[in-house]
């Protein structure tokens, strides 16, 4: 088995597609008001947005997006005008991590975190 999509909800389509473009993501379906689906520039899983008139209650949706250049990448979007939550921190778990939220209030977590991802010291085998 392999992870192909995750879909998220939003009310605004058309701005949330204009916002996951700026951190990198390719636009390959067009299907705005109510429909996009992006794929990332490297793997090949795929993201997709789709219309909602009421977002989930609770503590939501947490999106994470691996980049091995995160501090770098932090900057750039920096310069693009997104805000960060939290900028790069290196957490106990051993990843770097940066947080911000989408325009939907979608939790988003930028990371690097190399071979610990699946294979931190303290991995089952």
């Amino acid at each position: 088995m392999d992870l192909n999509q995750i879909t998220i909800p939003s009310k605004d389509v058309v701005k949330a597609t204009e916002f996951y473009k700026t951190l990198g993501l390719r636009l390959i379906v067009d299907a705005c008001p109510r429909y996009v689906r992006f794929e990332c520039p490297k793997g090949n899983s795929t993201f997709s947005i789709h219309k909602v008139e009421k977002l989930p209650k609770g503590e939501g949706i947490s999106i994470y997006f691996e980049n091995e250049n995160l501090d770098e990448l932090v900057k750039n979007l920096q310069q693009k005008g997104i805000n960060f939550v939290q900028l790069p921190e290196t957490k106990s778990w051993l990843w770097r991590e940066a947080h911000l939220n989408d325009l939907d209030g979608n939790k988003i977590i930028l990371y690097h975190a190399g071979e610990n991802r699946k294979n931190p010291p303290w991995h089952i085998n």
